[in-house]
């Protein structure tokens, strides 16, 4: 082989390999960013992490929310049709967050089976519903009741 083209060789084999490093040391570092969505048939099954960051969606469930009175804390369920959610928030709630309404959580699964949520996403107008709750529902009553999603 000629000098020259076993240079070049080298150097391309050397630049895949740091290109290789680059991009697992990023997909690595990125992993404890990552947030999962999950509906709730999937914590009713055990397949959901604990103490890992999720996100998890459903309808709110007329007469879940519960508020403690001398906190911000509020408990409310999340369904999807076929299993419910129990989700602890103590921020203050977006002034869409209603019952029956679609809402996407993101936080942790505590060793309770409750979602521990840091963020809570309300859906924004009559006819929205975030797409991963959408997708969970698919074939499913809409959280209002009168249409299927």
């Amino acid at each position: 082989m000629h000098p020259a083209r076993k240079q070049r060789l080298i150097l391309v084999v050397i630049l895949v390999a740091l290109s290789s490093a680059a991009v697992g040391f990023v997909t690595y570092a990125m992993r404890s960013n990552m947030n999962y969505f999950y509906a709730p048939k999937a914590f009713a099954a055990g397949e959901v992490p604990f103490e890992k960051r999720i996100r998890a969606g459903g309808c709110v469930v007329p007469g879940s929310i519960v508020r403690d009175g001398s906190s911000l804390d509020v408990r409310f369920a999340l369904t999807d049709g076929e299993a419910e959610l129990e989700v602890v928030f103590d921020k203050i709630l977006p002034d869409l967050f209603a019952e029956g309404e679609a809402a996407v959580v993101t936080g942790k699964l505590e060793k309770g089976g409750f979602v521990r949520a840091d963020q809570v996403l309300a859906k924004h107008d009559e006819s929205y519903t975030p797409p991963e709750v959408a997708e969970s529902m698919s074939g499913k009553a809409s959280c209002h009741g009168d249409a299927k999603i």
